[in-house]
Order: C-alpha cells, then sequence, then structure tokens
C-alpha cells in the first residue's frame, strides 16, 4: 500500500468508526430503557451480565445497521478529504478514483467479513444465553405459553401443542396432538413426547374418540421427518442462532421449507454484509468525490443519505421476503447489495466521464 491509501485510509477508518461508535452509544442507551429485561438478568446473573447483555444485544443492532452508518461516516471522510484539498490534489495527480477508493473496498471487505463471522458470533452467542428467544414467541403468532408444531410424515400428518419444552426441543410437555390426516384417533393426549429417531414417543397416552371411549396407550409413537435442530429452530428464531450453527443445520438437511428459507437467509445475509458495505462506500464516494466549483455539499450529502437509507429499507424488505420463502433467499440477500454497487458504479463512471 502507497502512502496515499494509507491517507485515504485513515481520513475513512476514523470518520466510519466515530460514526458507528456514536450509533452504537445511541443504541445502547436505548437497550438500557427496557428496564424490566435489564433486570430479569440482572436478578438471574448479576449486574455485570446485565450490563454486559444490554452491550451485546446494541451490537446486534448496530450490525443491523452498518450499510446506513458506514455511509454516513464515508461521507464525512470524503468531505474531510475534499476540505483539506487532498482529495483534489490526488485527483489533479492524474490518480483514477478507482485507484483512491481500492484501499478502503479492501479493507472494508476483511472487516466486515470479520464482524459477520465473528462479533455475529459472540453478540448471539451471549444473548442467547443471557436471554434468549421465549419458545414459541419468536413469531409473535401464536398465544403465550403454547408451542405449536404441524409435523408430517408419509401420509401421516397431525399438528401438536404444547405448553413446555426442555432445551434442545427433544421434550415437549403437557402435548395434545390433532390428527389431520384419515385415522380414526381424534386427538391424543400426554404428560410428555420425546423425539427420538424420527419419532415421537409419548410414554402415557391418552387417545380419544368421538364414538368411542377414551383409551391409554403406553409408549404410543407417531413418526416425523424433523430432526432435533429443527424443532429447536422452529421454538426459537435464527436470530438466536450463529452462522456456524445455521450452516451446519441446513448441512444436515431441514425438511420444513419455512425454516430452510429463514435459515439460508440469515446465513447468506451475513456473508453478503462486505457487498453490502461496500454498495454503501461507492455511493458515498460517488456523491461527494467530484469536482465542484462551490464548496455546497448539502444537496449530495443529502441525496447520498436518502439512498442509503433506500438501499437499507430494500435489504430489509428482503430479508422479510427471503425468510418467508417469497423470494429465493441467495437472491433476496445479495440482490440489493448488488443493487447498491451498481448504483454506485454507475454515478462514479457518470462523474469519470465528466458529465457531471
Amino acid at each position: 500500500m502507497t502512502r496515499i491509501d494509507w491517507l485515504v485510509l485513515k481520513r475513512l477508518g476514523s470518520r466510519v468508526g466515530v460514526t458507528v461508535f456514536i450509533f452504537y452509544g445511541i443504541i445502547m442507551l436505548a437497550e438500557s430503557l427496557d428496564t424490566w429485561r435489564f433486570n430479569f438478568v440482572a436478578d438471574n446473573y448479576g449486574l455485570p451480565m446485565a450490563t454486559l447483555m444490554v452491550a451485546m444485544s446494541a451490537v446486534r443492532w448496530t450490525i443491523k445497521t452498518l450499510p446506513v452508518t458506514v455511509l454516513m461516516g464515508a461521507i464525512l471522510g470524503f468531505l474531510d478529504l475534499k476540505a483539506r484539498h487532498e482529495l483534489t490534489v490526488i485527483q489533479s495527480s492524474g490518480i483514477s478514483i478507482w485507484r483512491v477508493v481500492r484501499a478502503p473496498t479492501i479493507a472494508l471487505a476483511l472487516i466486515s467479513l470479520a464482524v459477520a463471522l465473528g462479533g455475529e458470533t459472540i453478540s448471539t452467542t451471549i444473548n442467547r444465553g443471557l436471554y434468549p428467544t421465549p419458545p414459541g414467541q419468536a413469531s409473535m403468532q401464536t398465544p403465550s405459553g403454547e408451542i405449536w408444531l404441524e409435523q408430517r410424515s408419509g401420509d401421516v400428518h397431525y399438528v401438536m401443542m404444547a405448553t413446555g419444552m426442555q432445551p434442545g426441543g427433544t421434550v415437549l410437555g403437557n402435548v395434545t396432538v390433532f390428527r389431520l390426516d384419515a385415522s380414526d384417533e381424534d386427538r391424543i393426549e400426554a404428560p410428555e413426547a420425546q423425539l427420538q429417531y424420527g419419532e415421537w414417543i409419548f410414554p402415557n397416552a391418552v387417545i380419544r374418540t368421538a364414538d368411542a371411549p377414551a383409551r391409554s396407550i403406553p409408549n404410543y409413537n407417531l413418526p416425523t421427518t424433523s430432526s432435533a435442530g429443527e424443532i429447536g429452530l422452529k421454538m426459537a428464531s435464527t436470530e438466536d442462532m450463529t452462522f456456524f450453527e445455521l450452516a451446519g443445520l441446513l448441512s444436515t438437511g431441514v425438511s420444513d421449507p419455512s425454516i430452510r428459507s429463514a435459515a439460508t437467509m440469515r446465513m447468506i445475509k451475513l456473508l453478503a454484509l462486505p457487498l453490502v458495505l461496500t454498495g454503501s462506500l461507492f455511493i458515498a464516494f460517488a456523491f461527494t468525490a467530484g469536482y465542484r466549483r462551490s464548496s455546497n455539499y448539502g444537496p449530495a450529502v443529502l441525496y447520498g443519505i436518502v439512498l442509503g437509507f433506500v438501499v437499507f429499507v430494500i435489504t430489509e424488505m428482503a430479508d422479510r421476503a427471503g425468510s418467508t420463502g417469497v423470494l429465493d433467499p441467495t437472491f433476496a440477500a445479495v440482490g440489493p447489495a448488488l443493487v447498491a454497487i451498481v448504483i454506485g458504479l454507475t454515478v462514479l463512471l457518470y462523474k469519470e466521464d465528466g458529465r457531471a
């Protein structure tokens, strides 16, 4: 790396770092306002762990806002280069804009990959251990305290409702099964259900039908295609799983398409973070690094920030669509990042051609 690369990297790195740190402080303050959660963790684990929980929760949200914070910090960095006339001298010496933006792009890609695989893993692990997502409340679509599972295996089709679950999802408590296939068993009740080798085993089951009295059957079983990891993920949330856990789960196979889409979307989104931040950097450079006779950068900065928020909103919308299976997860994760990069490159080419 040349001295010019170090100069540009220093200016941009300092401004982006300060911007991310300020946003992190604001998010951490907002997280600390959830006094019930803070007191819950403090009572069970102690005050230091409650403080750590707030800090790690703020880390998770800061990573989500990186496309906007990197964009704002990069804009401030490029304006600082312009104000010191350093960028003007660099461009006047014949160095192209592609040469100027090379070092920040490489550094940002490496750092963002470390954040996606390392920082996200650490924050997710700590948050999950201190304050995990309550079972059955990850999607907020079922009543509080109830766990609903739709299970299939060949022609066997049924829905399970439970009010308790042990960690891992392999043991459910106070279970009621509603048969949806062609079976003479209308409802099955059991105090416990255990997932073992592709079957739900009910040590003490009560079979109820409309035209016969209830009867008890020991060691009753129902087949299922769900694995223990799949059940655990459905009961929690993909936000509570690290990249490596998601990769391991998907490598073993997931039968439920909704769970597979959600897990794939989160995993690819983490991998696509360097592309998203590269797009933010290109947008910032494109809207602030051109030659100008006046020193009025207000409109350019405003356009860049608005476009950054648009990219952020599109990214979040694509995340929802990919997680629910409406869009292909790979397309939903990589598409917005490529759009941001194309927008930045288009504006840069437009300016390099001398039309702006």
